[in-house]
């Protein structure tokens, strides 16, 4: 195999917002409405018990390889001191979960047994934005907060 037919494609991205429902779900919730309000992207359920491979209570963001470059260092500075898992979709859940993961804050343990090594492009969900903050050029440049935000020239 060549080393430009092994490198993988990144479909779309995932950030896995981790709370304790009985303590900080108000800073989960903040940081929730922060991201509608700034990005386009599909906004998930709300999981108050673990489910799949996360040991934790979390709600999923989905969203666009575009929306990466704001959405994450955003995070980085207003996850309020919540853990925040950020993994590309390659078709490898297992190593994109295990492997290619970027955590902010402190990392949790998650189930391994629960991601299969490889999915079918067809059992990737596209990514379906619920939220309308700002435009697709906007969600490209993050926005401080400080100040309104600028149009693309």
């Amino acid at each position: 195999m060549t080393a430009a037919s092994s490198e993988r494609t990144i479909v779309s991205w995932h950030a896995h917002v981790y709370f304790d429902p009985a303590s900080t779900r108000p800073q989960a919730d903040r940081v929730r409405g922060g991201i509608a309000e700034r990005f386009v992207v599909q906004l998930g359920r709300w999981h108050e018990v673990p489910i799949g491979p996360h040991t934790q209570a979390m709600y999923q963001v989905a969203f666009d390889v575009e929306v990466f470059a704001g959405l994450v260092p955003w995070l980085a500075l207003h996850r309020e001191g919540l853990s925040v898992l950020v993994h590309p979709n390659t078709l490898a859940p297992r190593a994109d979960h295990l492997i290619h993961a970027i955590w902010l804050g402190p990392s949790l343990p998650l189930r391994a047994d629960m991601l299969p090594e490889s999915i079918e492009a067809t059992e990737e969900s596209p990514v379906v934005p619920n939220t309308r903050g700002g435009s697709r050029a906007d969600n490209a440049r993050p926005h401080d907060g400080h100040g309104p935000r600028q149009k693309p020239a």
